[in-house]
């Protein structure tokens, strides 16, 4: 893409609002009454999840973000690794901005089932994560050993090992990450809801916060450090262990 709009921040922004989109879209598809997709399950909600970071990050690099991390905990990580700040301020807002616009979408998009829909739980599902069981320490671990095998494969996905001598095809590895971000709500997923991802949180449950929703309830506030500290921990703590032992 050859406009002057291309950029590290609209490559973040425009691959975040598709994460978004795509993946807070199949959630209310799958809970919001009258939808088609209504009861589809867990396996289309993870499922789709893979294939919206998988689009995300296609997107992401159309767009100018050569890193695509889509994700502060994915940037964050990156600089402890490298000793880079500088990244920080500009594909954090971008993110976070990036995930409130995909939200917005979402809410237009099922615009008729809001009001349909009598659980208000539900609805607020539609835009962030919540516990299977709340005890949000133990939701903390969750979030920090999810995160923590998301970079810990991501770097693994993206390392020279991995692709030998000349790298992995070009196009593969979103794929790959997207694949890995299916695994991960199918496997670890089912305990949070797997934000993994404090944009992908913070985002849309200030969407939530904002928005005219009928029957809604409060945005859980009290819970939201657990999507936002949790990430963050475990993104660190691989990066920290890649550096000792890599």
């Amino acid at each position: 893409m050859g406009h002057s709009l291309v950029s590290p921040f609209m490559g973040e922004f425009m691959g975040t609002l598709v994460i978004i989109l795509l993946g807070n879209g199949v959630v209310a598809g799958v809970l919001l009454k009258r939808s088609k997709a209504e009861g589809a399950g867990w396996l289309t909600i993870t499922a789709a999840w893979g294939l919206a970071v998988f689009a995300g990050v296609f997107t992401s690099t159309a767009w100018g973000s050569a890193d695509a991390h889509l994700n502060p905990a994915i940037t964050v990580a990156d600089a402890v690794m490298t000793g880079n700040p500088h990244k920080l301020l500009v594909y954090i807002p971008a993110q976070i901005l990036g995930a409130m616009a995909g939200q917005v979408l979402v809410w237009l998009v099922f615009m008729p089932h809001w009001a349909v829909t009598e659980d208000a739980d539900a609805k607020l599902a539609c835009f962030c994560t919540s516990p299977a069981i709340r005890k949000p320490l133990w939701n903390a671990v969750a979030e920090v050993i999810g995160t923590f095998t998301l970079f810990l494969v991501i770097q693994a996905i993206t390392s020279k090992a991995a692709g030998g001598e000349h790298g992995l095809a070009i196009g593969l590895s979103p794929f790959l990450v997207g694949m890995l971000v299916w695994g991960i709500g199918m496997s670890l997923g089912g305990v949070t809801g797997y934000a993994i991802n404090p944009a992908r949180d913070f985002g849309p449950r200030l969407a939530h916060m904002l928005l005219p929703i009928p029957g809604k309830r409060d945005s859980d506030w009290s819970y939201a450090w657990v999507p936002i500290v949790g990430p963050i921990v475990g993104g660190v703590l691989a990066a920290l262990m890649i550096k000792m032992l890599g």
